[in-house]
């Protein structure tokens, strides 16, 4: 089998292989290197590779390129409701969530926004999905929202409450579990009347006049 015919069946199991994946597989790191300069491949992160036009295909390709470097790594906030689809917001970074005395990632790809989580808050609410045969980490929808809140001041009020909009419609949305996040991020009291104001809006007016 030809170098090239080897690496695209490679590609075409995972689409973002790490170097030392390709290497295992038989391909030479000087192989790898002769095929970037050909442009036969392209590096999305350092030591993760994907063939061309992988990037503009995958609509999470700046995800994977994150997990595949750091596991640890949660995306939470604009890139959360991005992934949840409760924003019209297209962020230009992706936004991480690590603990307090962690070290960022180094990724040459993609431009990274970190936000710092207590331990408690950081374990809570995150769900795990499987993209392209690799496991992200994400906050879910009630823990996003929540984060939106707590940090309105970063990415905007209008956004928390846009957020906030989507998922209160969203038949996969649990109060109580809202809630329960919205305790642990301390702004309870701050969400209450937006919540209020929208269960308000989506009663009838004799049922709100009660």
């Amino acid at each position: 089998m030809r170098s090239i015919d080897r690496i695209k069946e490679i590609f075409a199991k995972h689409p973002t292989p790490r170097s030392r994946e390709l290497v295992a597989a038989g391909v030479p790191r000087s192989e790898i290197s002769r095929r970037l300069r050909a442009g036969q491949i392209r590096r999305i992160a350092r030591g993760v590779y994907s063939l061309p036009g992988y990037q503009e295909q995958s609509e999470h390709a700046s995800l994977l390129a994150v997990s595949r470097r750091d596991q640890r790594a949660v995306f939470c906030l604009l890139t959360a409701l991005r992934f949840h689809q409760l924003t019209t917001q297209s962020p230009a970074e992706v936004w991480i969530a690590i603990p307090n005395k962690a070290r960022p990632p180094k990724l040459d790809y993609p431009p990274l926004r970190v936000v710092r989580f207590s331990d408690q808050s950081l374990a809570a609410g995150t769900t795990t999905r499987q993209i392209d045969g690799t496991t992200i980490r994400v906050t879910g929808i009630e823990k996003t929202v929540a984060d939106c809140f707590k940090f309105r001041n970063k990415i905007g009020l209008d956004v928390a409450l846009e957020a906030l909009r989507e998922a209160h419609t969203s038949r996969s949305f649990n109060r109580d579990a809202f809630w329960k996040y919205a305790s642990i991020d301390r702004v309870a009291n701050i969400v209450r009347p937006y919540l209020e104001a929208l269960a308000c809006t989506q009663s009838s007016l004799h049922s709100c006049a009660r």
